[in-house]
């Protein structure tokens, strides 16, 4: 991966391949107000709205062409789009799936279909619920009152129809805490039958409603033309990936709400470079690409 520097001396990172293609397909509409949202979703969040079946089956098909070999979908919450599950049962012919949801949604009718087309289809078919934290004491005051029970009721759901969900939770807690909260989480999942747990930890995004929170990022949190020298760009997102939303194709999923997200109308469009002048370019610089499976260094697999 070739990393340049722009006229304004502010690094760039070129698009050397579009491996991955996101759908935004419920755009920033989500049944939760996560109080450390990157992109504030919320029930009444609009600036971003829901993809249709149409919207997805023709990116899918301009996606041949352009070597994509994974799909993800994402949110605001992806399960309050009515067709995401036969959006699902279609990708699932073109490549792997994953799916980012907050569990709190979900139909053991859906779950069905699902998993008769993972069984049907020769490519993966992953969720990643978030919750942040192994008890509601953790969670809940994240992520809104009773979400715990619920996200762990859907953990349960997944489990029993045959999937493996990873566990994605953002770090809001000291590093010195991090092996007693994976271990205690683990103890949580088997008690709802998820037999082999799968655990990722994230770092925050000090953007949107976690700005608000905490803070946002410091002048000196961003990424330089020095920094950029001998590094493998590859570890970023943005050198591999392009996200399809209702308003045009995206950099990435975390940038959404940025003026210069939005790169073209279309995959050929967006195939643009990339200047990385964010703050969350510069998490990303520190964590890989933190918003696939494999990705994070602090990702955390057992």
């Amino acid at each position: 991966m070739i990393a340049t520097t722009s006229h304004r001396n502010v690094p760039s990172v070129e698009l050397e391949g579009l491996d991955i293609l996101w759908f935004q397909v419920s755009g920033t509409l989500c049944n939760l107000t996560c109080h450390h949202c990157f992109i504030s979703c919320s029930p009444t969040n609009k600036t971003y709205g829901y993809l249709s079946l149409e919207d997805v089956e023709k990116q899918l098909r301009l996606s041949v062409e352009q070597g994509v070999r994974e799909y993800y979908f994402t949110g605001g919450e992806p399960f309050l789009n009515r067709d995401l599950v036969p959006m699902i049962e279609r990708t699932l012919e073109y490549g792997p799936v994953t799916v980012l949801t907050n569990g709190t949604v979900l139909k053991e009718a859906w779950l069905e279909r699902l998993r008769l087309a993972a069984e049907a289809s020769k490519f993966s078919l992953e969720f990643r619920v978030s919750i942040d934290g192994p008890t509601a004491e953790i969670n809940d005051p994240i992520r809104g009152a009773g979400t715990f029970d619920r996200a762990m009721e859907g953990i349960r759901k997944l489990s029993a129809f045959g999937f493996l969900p990873i566990v994605t939770m953002t770090q809001t807690w000291e590093d010195s805490q991090s092996e007693e909260i994976l271990n205690q989480f683990r103890k949580t999942l088997l008690q709802v039958g998820n037999d082999r747990p799968r655990l990722k930890i994230l770092p925050r995004l000090k953007i949107g409603a976690e700005a608000e929170r905490t803070s946002g990022y410091e002048t000196y949190e961003k990424i330089t033309p020095i920094m950029m020298e001998g590094y493998d760009a590859s570890q970023l997102l943005c050198s591999h990936s392009r996200v399809v939303t209702d308003r045009g194709i995206a950099v990435c999923p975390i940038l959404i709400d940025s003026p210069d997200a939005i790169l073209g109308d279309t995959l050929n469009e967006a195939s643009r470079p990339f200047e990385l002048t964010h703050g969350a370019c510069y998490t990303c610089y520190q964590y890989g690409a933190i918003c696939t499976n494999p990705s994070s260094k602090l990702s955390q697999d057992s």
